[in-house]
């Protein structure tokens, strides 16, 4: 049922302040980190994808994967996340899907396996779902249609879905992701090697 769809989001609009230059394109294993988180969500079953684009153009011809690919630019994507987040969801906003599972551009280590554990738990009714590891919260994060307004007016500055998520708790349900990939950050060129 096209209702039912779960979409993909790809945070990747930013400049790379101190990585040294938009994440988005740099480069682990011969792949842009945009196409490896795309890949991610594609893989964890998640159709159409849109990927929030700024600091540097992402054309939507240069994805190759087996799913829809929308790219939208955030003109005010130097105020932080929450723009990129309430782009994103204007734009899903026209797909029939019934909720989203969003994803940062800098964590090339996650796992399919947690966005379909996300999405089995948007399945089995969650409003929102949050990976964690280790009993911590991390990425990705699930939100269904029915939270999108309220999530996007509430992302401000850097903070995109976690304003929403700490003013809801009792909404929000952890998903554990051990064993399904690692929640590490990639925020020097460095830490491409392997993270930290």
């Amino acid at each position: 049922m096209s209702s039912a769809r779960t979409a993909g989001l790809v945070l990747a609009a930013g400049e790379g302040r101190r990585f040294g230059g938009p994440k988005a394109v740099a480069r682990i294993g011969g792949e842009r980190l945009v196409d490896v988180a795309v890949r991610l969500l594609v893989e964890g079953g998640c159709t159409p994808i849109v990927v929030v684009e700024g600091a540097v153009r992402l054309p939507a011809a240069d994805f190759s994967v087996p799913a829809p690919v929308h790219v939208v630019h955030n003109p005010d994507w130097s105020s932080g996340m929450g723009s990129s987040l309430r782009a994103g969801l204007n734009v899903l906003g026209t797909e029939p899907v019934s909720a989203v599972v969003i994803t940062l551009v800098d964590q090339p280590w996650l796992g399919p396996e947690a966005v379909r554990r996300l999405r089995a738990a948007h399945a089995g009714g969650a409003f929102a779902a949050v990976a964690t590891y280790g009993g911590e919260r991390g990425n990705p994060v699930m939100l269904a249609r029915t939270v999108w307004g309220e999530a996007a007016e509430l992302a401000t500055g850097d903070t995109g879905a976690r304003s929403w998520l700490r003013a809801h708790p009792e909404l929000v349900t952890p998903v554990p992701c051990d064993g399904t990939g690692e929640p590490w950050d990639v925020d020097y060129p460095d830490d491409l090697s392997g993270g930290t």
